[in-house]
């Protein structure tokens, strides 16, 4: 059972770090080379915008998705910044052996020290066939997921010579491990741990006060952290005006009508208008995932980054802007730095 605890002080945008979810999108008659090339512009100008992390998100088989080789293009992006954090928001450790995600982030963190974070995730990030593929069997499912975690910290912990199995480069290095969800599962877990929380708002915003009161409620302290700490995920489409911001979100909800059909594509430009696009159905399925979105111009992105913090009393932001046109996107990022002044 866990306890209730106090919510914290009210917190200030200002004082709230920001950071960058990624998924590299390919734009519809775009190549993955062309995402990553976006993906490494974007890191480098969050950089100066003082974001603090910068995560790429594994998913597979999807068109308009370029990191599924989600370590590899964190290489990549690391490479190409100087002080950004980087990481995984997440890699989806049932895809994975746990000794080579000891080893990869080892790796990673050897060449790039006190740059790399590790978030975990439960979810296949797939198709189940494509599950298939990646794990050759699907017995491996959610519920061996904290024995997986379990595994995988074991490696990261300083040198036991009587191991028979040792994850070189990975033991003993100094990698932030968060535990990402979107519900109550790893909220929980979490918790319990005593490992920081990250919660998936940008698409699962129904849970979203739930798991984060369950996951503070749960929390004991460890070597890890002495109290709570929760990063939320959340949309936002940022313009000089929130005519354009409306009309830049346009791509993203065209890509989830296309989920929910399952034709999933490359990310369509923008349109002026969703009507005829959308079913009442799916017009309903997209305004429900995205409902804790923030669209508009530069003063209501700041205020409503504030509700959004306000209402989540979240310690950190995890900003997801899918757009189209890469210089409207950076120009989102943009807005949202500058809302913190």
């Amino acid at each position: 059972m866990c306890n209730v605890t106090d919510r914290n002080a009210m917190k200030q945008l200002k004082n709230t770090p920001i950071s960058i979810l990624d998924l590299s999108p390919i734009q519809q008659n775009g190549t993955p080379a062309d995402a990553f090339h976006r993906t490494l512009d974007l890191a480098q100008h969050a950089e100066q915008w003082g974001y603090n992390r910068y995560w790429l998100a594994e998913h597979h088989g999807m068109p308009a998705i370029a990191s599924a080789a989600t370590a590899v293009v964190i290489g990549y992006v690391a490479a190409g910044t100087k002080t950004i954090r980087v990481g995984s928001g997440g890699i989806m450790l049932p895809n994975h052996a746990p000794l080579v995600i000891a080893e990869q982030f080892g790796t990673l963190e050897s060449i790039y020290p006190g740059r790399i974070d590790l978030g975990i995730g439960r979810a296949p990030g797939s198709s189940q066939l494509t599950a298939r593929a990646l794990r050759r069997t699907l017995h491996q499912e959610g519920e061996t997921f904290p024995e997986q975690l379990a595994e995988l910290r074991a490696y990261l912990k300083p040198r036991n010579t009587t191991a028979r199995v040792r994850a070189i480069p990975g033991e003993g290095l100094d990698i932030p491990i968060w535990l990402l969800g979107s519900s109550d599962f790893s909220a929980q877990l979490a918790g319990h741990l005593g490992l920081p929380f990250a919660f998936a708002g940008q698409f699962a915003p129904a849970y979203m006060q739930a798991a984060l009161t369950l996951y503070r409620q749960c929390f004991q302290p460890s070597e890890t952290l002495a109290k709570p700490y929760a990063m939320v995920g959340v949309n936002v489409f940022a313009a000089d005006s929130e005519r354009e911001a409306q009309r830049l979100s346009t791509s993203h909800k065209q890509m989830h009508v296309n989920l929910v059909r399952g034709t999933p594509g490359q990310m369509p430009p923008p349109v002026e208008s969703m009507d005829g696009l959308w079913s009442p159905m799916e017009q309903a399925s997209v305004q429900e995932s995205l409902r804790a979105s923030i669209i508009g111009d530069p003063g209501m992105v700041k205020q409503q980054l504030q509700s959004f913090i306000d209402e989540t009393q979240a310690d950190e932001l995890i900003i997801n802007s899918m757009m189209y046109d890469h210089a409207a996107r950076l120009r989102s990022y943009e807005i949202v730095a500058q809302a913190r002044d």
